[in-house]
């Protein structure tokens, strides 16, 4: 049996612990509330934009450069994670869905270091790794929606997608792979509003049951040439959103997690220490009247 010096230690030892993760849920928690407005926020404006995209293919007959799929050329993803830990197993979902969903030839571009290094030590191929501030600002999304169109322009892929966490509840965080690059014409009709990824948007489908008839100004091409790239930094800019209302959240459950094992544990060698020291109690009081005993 732990002698009473070793289990002082541990207690010690154990509430120090306890602090610093009740120090880092408390960090997380005030993140994650603003992380999970913004992503939330972002979600109507998203949803519109997808809206009068769906309903604008409708009356354009010409094909964008955007909206078709190249032939040949290469797959490339883009991989949001994060760029701390201690938030649980959202990285570790996330590259199991990635590797399970990419050719062994893939190239990849990253945003978050964790996961940049688990793909840099399996060998993948990476082409850009990119650095985001917290809060997201749109202008760190947009750099990154643009090399992603200029590389699809150029041919050498042929389709461009993003691997993210995404943020449903405080508990639920799902790894989630969508396309971004070509736009698929059929999938404009679906949310992005990301809580209901894949229902149609009712508006589009409100919407349909009549035609509109479009005055284009300067051109139906023009129009396209404006709205697509706008519709892409959003995609990318919401995604970020997600992904970083979903490590905060995953993080402040984590520790959360941590500073509850730990309060457990204190109480467990408390109840530990207690026993050793009544069982010294008791021994030295059995030495003292065996004493006595002896002594008459």
């Amino acid at each position: 049996m732990a002698n009473l010096r070793d289990i002082r230690r541990r207690i010690k030892s154990v509430k120090n612990t306890s602090q610093i993760t009740k120090a880092m849920q408390l960090v997380a928690a005030a993140k994650m509330k603003k992380a999970q407005d913004q992503a939330v926020a972002g979600r109507e404006y998203s949803d519109r934009l997808n809206a009068v995209l769906a309903n604008l293919k409708e009356t354009i007959e010409e094909e964008h450069a955007l909206l078709k799929t190249p032939s040949g050329g290469k797959e490339m993803m883009l991989v949001i994670s994060t760029d701390k830990g201690l938030c649980g197993g959202l990285n570790t979902n996330l590259l199991k869905r990635v590797n399970a969903e990419t050719s062994d030839d893939a190239d990849f571009m990253t945003v978050g270091r964790k996961l940049r290094l688990a793909l840099a030590k399996r060998k993948r191929n990476l082409v850009a790794d990119w650095e985001v501030h917290d809060p997201v600002p749109f202008a760190d999304a947009k750099p990154i929606a643009t090399y992603l169109t200029e590389q699809f322009l150029s041919g050498k892929y042929s389709s461009i997608k993003v691997a993210f966490t995404n943020f449903e509840t405080t508990l639920t965080q799902t790894p989630w792979i969508s396309q971004v690059l070509p736009i698929e014409a059929s999938k404009l009709a679906e949310r992005r509003e990301f809580e209901g990824l894949g229902e149609e948007i009712p508006e589009v489908k409100k919407e349909a049951s009549f035609t509109a008839d479009y005055v284009f100004e300067p051109s139906p091409q023009g129009v396209l040439d404006n709205l697509l790239p706008l519709y892409i930094n959003y995609q990318i800019y919401q995604m970020l959103l997600e992904s970083r209302a979903s490590e905060h959240s995953a993080r402040m459950v984590a520790m959360k997690s941590a500073t509850d094992n730990a309060e457990s544990m204190i109480k467990d060698l408390t109840l530990e220490y207690n026993k050793v020291r009544q069982a010294a109690i008791t021994s030295e009081l059995l030495e003292i009247t065996t004493a006595m005993k002896a002594m008459e």
